[in-house]
């Protein structure tokens, strides 16, 4: 069931702003994502990106106004975000529903050539390791030599001292910016669940999400890194971070 657009507008900015709750310097991460990117593939006649995990589309159209030559490839699992993204967002060239990591998801992304760059955002720290080094297997595979992976997440140092520290900083930010007063994940799905329109979508969305993996994998930039190189990628590391907000980047 389509979603209007200005209902669509109207979830999708309280989506924003909830989102800012958990990420620190979250839009400047998202500049730092598309700064990559149009690095690695804007001189590109028509660059293909993938956005893995992508919600309704926030890194995806951000990524897409800096390069509108650019075909964007939005994946996610949830039909509810999907199509809220759908609605509002006609500059994401693709919305597709599949679970990344699931056999044969590289299928449904129906790619016709290999990818100049793959995004994430606060997607890829919900996988297990061992899923995770397949995933990262899976797109090494589909990757134009050059082409660019860019994950935005939050990876906590290994080293328990570092950690705290991060974390401490992160909770000075969002003290600073009234973070902890806005509309935290659960207070915003309860209210969509009260929204008639969603109620199709939502209904979908029960039968498509996996069960919960808990609070994610809890790799560190270090485990990441090493798992990219694993997976056939030459070069991996850090590029952005603030507190355990982090941009790392992987060049296949």
């Amino acid at each position: 069931m389509p979603v209007d657009a200005a209902l669509a507008e109207t979830w999708i900015e309280r989506w924003e702003r909830q989102q800012e709750r958990y990420a620190v310097e979250r839009e400047e991460r998202f500049t730092v994502v598309a700064d990559v990117v149009e690095q690695i593939a804007g001189d590109r006649e028509r660059p293909l990106v993938a956005d893995l995990g992508s919600g309704p589309g926030s890194l995806s159209a951000r990524v897409a106004a800096r390069l509108p030559h650019a075909e964007v490839v939005a994946v996610d699992i949830d039909p509810l975000l999907l199509g809220l993204g759908k609605a509002l967002r006609p500059q994401v060239t693709r919305w597709v529903e599949t679970l990344i990591g699931r056999p044969g998801w590289l299928d449904a992304l129906a790619l016709d050539r290999p990818l100049d760059a793959v995004v994430s955002s606060t997607a890829l720290h919900y996988p297990p390791p061992e899923t995770l080094l397949e995933i990262y297997r899976d797109l090494a595979g589909v990757m134009r030599p050059g082409a660019v992976l860019v994950n935005a997440d939050h990876l906590v140092p290994e080293e328990p001292s570092l950690a705290e520290l991060a974390l401490a900083v992160e909770r000075r930010c969002s003290q600073r910016r009234g973070g902890a007063n806005s509309e935290d994940w659960s207070q915003w799905w309860d209210a969509a669940a009260r929204i008639p329109e969603f109620a199709e979508l939502l209904a979908a969305r029960e039968r498509q999400l996996p069960p919960s993996e808990g609070d994610g994998n809890g790799l560190s930039a270090a485990r990441h890194a090493d798992l990219l190189l694993r997976a056939g990628f030459r070069q991996a590391g850090p590029v952005w971070q603030y507190g355990t907000s982090a941009v790392l980047v992987a060049l296949r």
